[in-house]
């Protein structure tokens, strides 16, 4: 007999439910009448090695081998790999680096979504691996490919990732099983409905790509036929900008407008096309690919959206906010669901939404009190957004928004983001290489409090005396981002000839311990 076993390979980190993924596929192969294997070999820990499944099917039903039975292996062979199923990108392309697949027999259905190694969550900045190279791993080593965030449709669902790739593999069309086949087995267990939410969403995801594919091949093949129903772009907006920066640029004003309004937005527009004239003034042929701006065009977009109070109220006020707790919490509609926000703004806070004379007065009064010894001031509210009141009170904080512009806070930011930008353009027009490293000196602006006013600081004084060289402004961005406490940047900057950063005055306070009590003398 010429039919050879279907061979898949599983991937799943811990806790989300691999072996019960690998009992779902074998229970559905008897139910549909097919002979079928399964095996597994453990991971270490759940980021030191996933739990790998090894299952094989045989795609001619038991009623047709006349009472044989095929032999089934223990292990994938390298290249001959039907399906590699994961629930994690980088662990998708270790796999691939191993070898099992090939790029003429293994279909290849991953998670865009990623769980963070270790290393990953240490770095000071943005440690994250690029996803785009793991991506292009998985679009090389495959005959073909199924990307879909996994953990985003197991959110929707409220269930585990394995109800997820179960829907995808089923959608993929590599095993001889109908979907009812599926249903039925993944309906008799427990929590069967969310369970079910999951394999419905993946499987219409994959359908969905599945026949995006075959359209666009049926297009490719007649080329008097035309794609209909393309959608609306921006154009006006877009048309000063190289296509190749049309996404980025579209992200960045849409979160521009959202933030404040269709004017702010249109500022995030006219910066953006100042550095790229400069870009285009130093580089006139577009070697680089337009890199400066498309990395200004991102840390732009995240520092004209400074978080601020405002801010905070306008997330938390919103419905789909709402609509996420009750999902993640697992709330049922007859649920009675409360929810308490805790703030506790300072004068910094409170000053931001003031005029610059106004503001100034609170922070000195606030400095005053720090001084002398005591806590910097806080006002700690607790806010009940669950009710009528708690929500009107979050809802009319967020719509003071109109007038952050005429707040101390947002004038400073702007201040502040000329002057980076105006190094920005400054450095790409004398080296496209120098401009593309100060541009992305902007990830050092990160997070809120005492952290976003220290990476702002490092910031500026980077651009302030490190402008003449792009190996300068790199070493030291990244001793920056490696060194919470600045010792690694102050030695970065003395040794390309710069002055280390000033010392700022730190308050202390000492506390009385009540716990301590004086001897007792003998009397």
């Amino acid at each position: 007999m010429s039919h050879q076993p279907i061979s898949l390979l599983l991937c799943a980190l811990g806790g989300e439910g691999g072996g019960t993924l690998t009992d779902w596929l074998v229970d559905t192969a008897r139910h549909a009448g097919f002979a079928a294997q399964a095996t597994s070999i453990p991971g270490v820990a759940q980021r030191t090695g996933a739990t790998t499944y090894y299952l094989e099917v045989f795609p001619v039903p038991l009623a047709q081998l006349g009472g044989r039975r095929p032999v089934f292996g223990l292990n994938p062979l390298p290249g001959r790999l039907d399906a590699l199923v994961s629930s994690e990108l980088l662990e998708t392309g270790r796999q691939i680096g191993n070898g099992l697949v090939s790029t003429s027999h293994t279909l290849v259905i991953t998670s865009s979504s990623r769980a963070l190694t270790t290393a990953e969550k240490m770095a000071m900045g943005d440690g994250r691996r690029d996803e785009a190279p793991l991506l292009a791993l998985v679009r090389e080593h495959s005959r073909a490919h199924h990307v879909l965030d996994m953990a985003q449709l197991t959110r929707e669902a409220g269930t585990v990732v394995s109800a997820v790739m179960l829907g995808a593999l089923a959608a993929s069309g590599l095993l001889p099983f109908a979907r009812a086949d599926y249903e039925a087995v993944v309906g008799a267990g427990g929590h069967a409905q969310a369970s079910l939410r999951g394999f419905a969403l993946a499987f219409d995801a994959v359908s969905a790509q599945r026949e995006q594919a075959r359209w666009v091949a049926q297009v490719m093949g007649d080329d008097d036929e035309a794609p209909a129903n393309t959608p609306a772009t921006p154009a006006a907006l877009l048309a000063p900008f190289p296509t190749a920066l049309h996404d980025i640029v579209a992200l960045g004003h849409a979160r521009a407008t959202e933030y404040q309004n269709a004017a702010y937005g249109q500022r995030y527009l006219d910066r953006l096309q100042r550095v790229l004239a400069a870009e285009r003034a130093g580089d006139p042929a577009g070697a680089q690919g337009f890199a400066t701006t498309r990395e200004t065009a991102r840390w732009l977009a995240l520092w004209m959206a400074f978080d601020d109070i405002v801010r905070v109220a306008e997330l938390k006020a919103r419905a789909s906010r709402a609509q996420r707790v009750r999902r993640e919490v697992k709330a049922k509609d007859a649920d009675l669901l409360r929810v308490f926000d805790h703030f506790k703004p300072g004068a910094p806070e409170f000053a931001a939404m003031l005029p610059e004379a106004l503001a100034q007065r609170v922070l000195a009064w606030d400095r005053r009190r720090t001084h002398s010894g005591k806590a910097p001031w806080a006002l700690p509210l607790k806010v009940s957004s669950h009710g009528v009141f708690g929500l009107l009170a979050l809802r009319a904080l967020a719509a003071t928004k109109r007038l952050r512009p005429a707040g101390s806070r947002f004038a400073t930011e702007q201040a502040l983001i000329e002057r980076w930008l105006a190094a920005v353009e400054r450095g790409a027009q004398a080296d496209a290489r120098l401009g593309h490293e100060l541009a992305q000196c902007g990830r050092l602006i990160k997070g809120y409090g005492s952290t976003n006013e220290r990476g702002k600081d490092n910031l500026l004084h980077i651009v302030d005396h490190l402008t003449g060289s792009a190996d300068a402004v790199a070493q030291a961005r990244q001793a920056a981002l490696a060194d919470e406490a600045g010792t690694a940047l102050d030695r970065t900057l003395q040794e390309h000839g710069a002055p280390a950063r000033p010392v700022k005055p730190q308050p202390i306070r000492w506390h009385h311990n009540p716990r301590l009590k004086k001897p007792r003398t003998a009397a």
